[in-house]
């Protein structure tokens, strides 16, 4: 069995995915978490992933400059 939220959180991660993108990041492990989504006593978790130097740097730089808006 699956999370009742397992469709709302595959689009969240869509749209986390699509607005990174606008800013030329790109977290090759993005997703869901596996153990969470087969849950059902709450929202499954969004894995983040790693990333190297460039991409931590890039994302570091975005949600700052965001800040400042």
């Amino acid at each position: 069995m699956t999370s009742p939220y397992s469709h709302e959180a595959n689009a969240e991660v869509a749209d986390l995915q699509a607005a990174l993108k606008a800013h030329g990041i790109t977290l090759p492990s993005l997703g869901l978490d596996l153990a969470s989504v087969v849950q059902t006593y709450g929202p499954p978790l969004v894995e983040l992933g790693n990333c190297n130097l460039d991409t931590a740097r890039a994302l570091t730089a975005a949600l700052r400059k965001a800040a400042d808006r």
